[in-house]
């Protein structure tokens, strides 16, 4: 097989460290599930009616990986710079159309997750009918904790919180997702053909808000682990 001669090097593979493992999970594409708690969509301003409605989607660029722990330069062109808290799937078994009985067969396991996003920039393109992704595909704004293993699990409650220098922002449970994790797989998977090191940030819950440099974000996800970012000063 004859080796591509490149103009220069390609972007390294993105990956995230495993627990309990010297290997690394390759990731493939980023998922996000918008307004998937009713008091956050509430407070976006966009109630959800899930007798009328299906979820929707957006997707980061896989370069917009970050590892907890990260300090990250506070992002340019916004004055708005929010957290999100998020549980995150991580596919490990490739699917297309998965039935919601058969989802957890396609779960290799569970990260803590962080979505940060332009608000300002997102709602401006909101409100005009516009894509989100100067909102929301921002550099290093995609945050993981290391990948936990729990194959073939659905998480179907536990706490999920989030702090900022110590002070809690976030706090409510997974068993308040409008869609559930079954019933995520399920539906995107009727649009793309899921893949393993696909990752699905399921939503986040009410009482997002705005960092500034020097701020120290910390969260948690019970059963599954913690995450943490520095927001540093812009460049």
């Amino acid at each position: 097989m004859t080796q591509a001669n490149y103009l220069w090097a390609p972007s390294p593979v993105q990956s995230l460290p495993v627990r309990g493992s010297e290997q690394r999970l390759p990731v493939n594409r980023l998922f996000f599930v918008g307004r998937n708690y009713h008091a956050h969509a509430v407070e976006m301003g966009r109630p959800v009616d899930k007798s009328i409605e299906r979820p929707f989607y957006f997707t980061k660029a896989p370069q917009t990986l970050t590892e907890s722990g990260a300090w990250v330069a506070y992002p340019p062109e916004t004055a708005n710079y929010h957290f999100e808290m998020e549980l995150v799937v991580a596919i490990g078994k490739a699917g297309f159309r998965i039935p919601a009985s058969q989802a957890h067969e396609h779960i290799y396991g569970y990260a803590c997750g962080l979505d940060m996003t332009r608000r300002d920039l997102q709602l401006v393109a909101r409100d005009k009918g516009r894509p989100w992704d100067l909102g929301k595909d921002v550099e290093q704004s995609s945050v993981s904790s290391e990948i936990v293993p729990m194959a073939g699990k659905v998480i179907e409650s536990g706490l999920i919180e989030l702090s900022v220098n110590g002070q809690v922002k976030q706090q409510s449970d997974v068993n308040k997702l409008i869609w559930n994790i079954r019933e995520i797989i399920a539906d995107l998977s009727l649009f793309y053909h899921l893949q393993p090191g696909d990752l699905i940030y399921t939503g986040t819950p009410e009482g997002v808000g705005a960092v500034v440099p020097g701020d120290q974000i910390t969260g948690r996800v019970e059963g599954v682990g913690e995450i943490a970012l520095s927001v540093g000063q812009p460049e």
